[in-house]
């Protein structure tokens, strides 16, 4: 990466952070609508400034404490943490990427998917942004995330809680009895928040 892209990508951060400055100060809290909030973790990747990163990550937890984030900011943010040493808190956050979307991981590790049906909520079987998903196994920058993250995927313990996940969504797809369906909501939800190797 030349200076002038390092400088335009500084740039971008500097922008989303001034916008959302200035959303807070006229609004008195956050309206992003448009998602920028979402963005910075790709550039401080693009970087290769994990810490920078992590102290965005921090800012994004504090202010929107309740936003559970897209698949690409969840693997990004997981990113992020296995690269500033923070594995226990990127084992979790790894889990959270995979409920958000369970074919994130198949893609990035160039593996065909073949989907069991759609999913709760979803109006297709897989979501066309996994076709533009930037990262791959191949990025040689990220080859020690890989293995770590491959490693992870193959824990009994990833293995178990992910079926029991993948489970709970299948359910969901014809169940209708709205007690039954309460149920498997909260324990998803209770899986993906409670995640401990």
């Amino acid at each position: 990466m030349t200076p002038k892209q390092i400088e335009r990508i500084q740039k971008k951060i500097a922008r989303i952070r001034q916008t959302l400055a200035a959303e807070k100060r006229r609004f008195g809290c956050y309206d992003d609508s448009r998602g920028l909030r979402y963005l910075s973790t790709q550039y401080f990747i693009q970087l290769g400034d994990y810490a920078g990163g992590l102290r965005y990550t921090r800012w994004f937890e504090k202010n929107f404490p309740d936003d559970c984030g897209f698949p690409a900011f969840l693997f990004e943010w997981t990113i992020i943490l296995f690269k500033t040493g923070k594995t226990k808190a990127a084992e979790k956050k790894a889990f959270q990427t995979f409920c958000s979307n369970i074919w994130l991981f198949d893609k990035y590790f160039g593996k065909i998917t073949i989907p069991f049906g759609k999913l709760e909520g979803s109006n297709k079987a897989i979501p066309a942004f996994i076709e533009d998903f930037p990262y791959s196994s191949e990025q040689v920058e990220l080859a020690d995330f890989s293995n770590w993250l491959i490693a992870l995927l193959n824990t009994p313990d990833f293995i178990l809680l992910s079926k029991k996940y993948i489970d709970i969504q299948i359910r969901l797809i014809t169940e209708r009895d709205l007690d039954t369906r309460y149920y498997l909501v909260h324990t998803a939800t209770e899986l993906e928040q409670t995640f401990k190797l």
